[in-house]
């Protein structure tokens, strides 16, 4: 029996909210905590991620019954790291100052659960279109919430936020001038550092799946694999009783006839002494 396929809609819109990757398939939490602490490293890592996604879904979907089951793993990691080792050399060409934020993450991208979960989930079981529209929309629902937590970190952290995209833009602090009496003057002169430290980032990432799992109907389905519950057994029927064992019969002796015997041989006792002491005496 074939899976209902859902609308070409569905597929693109899955991924912002009722699939996010981040807040709902909790996928992607080391890049998701590590790069949060500023906005304009987010969007910039959101929009490399997502890119990835887009191109390795194509790839994958399209290659996928040429691909054998036993080495598709591998195969999926291979194409992906092309991509991100492409998209790579075009950030350290275009926004080196990006490439030095991200460090290490931006080539990470290649063991991201993200990006080999949809390729296993989704592009290795349908059609190039689908995986497309699949990557987009969970490029998108990634890059929100890296974004939307880079804005609560960066903001209560450093009373600041960069309004950058790949590193044209400005900053909140030159858009109001931070003048005595705007609010965001307090936040400025006295952030609260432990927002842009990891505790604040666990703090604000576990705030965010539980405000989202709050309002969102749905449980979210990452499809690889399906996890059933095993059937509890019947209580298992009372051992039946053993039938006692049968008791062995007493075994009587009679000691009767041993007894006389002993008896008889007292008896003779005296008279032989008696005879004997007769015999000493004469």
């Amino acid at each position: 029996m074939e899976e209902k396929k859902t609308s070409l809609g569905t597929e693109l819109t899955k991924g912002i909210i009722k699939e996010n990757p981040v807040l709902r398939l909790i996928l992607g939490t080391c890049p998701t905590l590590a790069i949060s602490t500023n906005l304009e490293n987010s969007i910039g890592m959101g929009i490399a991620a997502t890119l990835v996604l887009i191109m390795s879904n194509i790839v994958i979907s399209a290659l996928r019954k040429f691909i054998p089951s036993k080495v598709r793993i591998p195969c999926y990691i291979v194409v992906i790291a092309a991509f991100v080792t492409i998209i790579q050399m075009i950030v350290k060409a275009f926004a080196p100052a990006l490439d030095a934020a991200l460090g290490i993450y931006l080539p990470l991208i290649v063991v991201n659960c993200i990006i080999l979960g949809r390729a296993e989930a989704f592009a290795g079981k349908n059609g190039v279109v689908r995986s497309a529209l699949d990557g987009i929309g969970m490029g998108i629902g990634f890059t929100i919430a890296l974004s939307l937590m880079a804005i609560i970190r960066e903001f209560f952290g450093s009373g600041n936020l960069t309004l950058k995209v790949l590193g044209h833009g400005t900053t909140l602090t030159d858009i109001f001038g931070l003048g005595e009496s705007n609010v965001l003057t307090a936040i400025h002169a006295d952030p609260i550092i432990i927002f842009i430290l990891a505790p604040g980032g666990f703090f604000v990432y576990g705030l965010m799946i539980a405000l989202i799992n709050k309002f969102s109907k749905t449980e979210a389905q990452l499809n690889c694999c399906t996890i059933e519950e095993a059937p509890q057994a019947d209580a298992a029927p009372a051992p039946a009783e053993e039938p006692a064992a049968e008791e062995a019969p007493a075994i009587t002796v009679d000691t009767e006839p041993q007894v006389k015997k002993v008896e008889e041989k007292a008896a003779d006792i005296p008279e032989a002494a008696a005879d004997a002491g007769k015999e000493d005496a004469e």
